[in-house]
């Protein structure tokens, strides 16, 4: 009867895992995003398989506060970074987060950088001016 006591025993420990694995892949976090001037957004709670970088990223500009002086006019002006990353449009939250610092209760820091596109495409004056030195 011990043998038949084991296998339930290990029976109820594969269905814990599959029940813990099931629970990951639905879990909510925190995630506030940190300005280039120290003030946050947020915290806001979404699920972290279902949200993507893109998501977040259409959030921040949403949200964006009027009163600062660059503003992004698009998610394709910011950049997101976590954990000295910069996160990839395509990744959910579950693949951005570090496997060892953000545990399950603790809110998600992530920076906010604001490139506006046309600082990407043309050159500023101050670059204009070292090509020709």
């Amino acid at each position: 009867m011990a043998e038949g006591e084991e296998t339930k025993v290990e029976g109820t420990r594969e269905e814990e895992r599959a029940d813990a694995g099931a629970g990951a892949e639905e879990e909510e976090v925190e995630v506030k995003f940190r300005l280039f001037d120290g003030s946050d957004i947020g915290p806001i709670r979404c699920n972290a398989a279902a949200t993507t970088v893109a998501a977040l990223k259409d959030r921040v500009v949403a949200d964006w506060p009027k009163d600062k002086t660059i503003v992004p006019k698009s998610a394709n002006d910011v950049k997101l970074i976590s954990g000295g990353k910069i996160l990839e449009n395509d990744k959910n939250i579950a693949q951005c987060r570090a496997p060892f610092g953000d545990l399950p209760s603790t809110v998600i820091t992530m920076h906010v950088v604001v490139q506006p596109s046309s600082a990407k495409s043309k050159p500023g004056k101050l670059h204009r001016a070292l090509r020709f030195c």
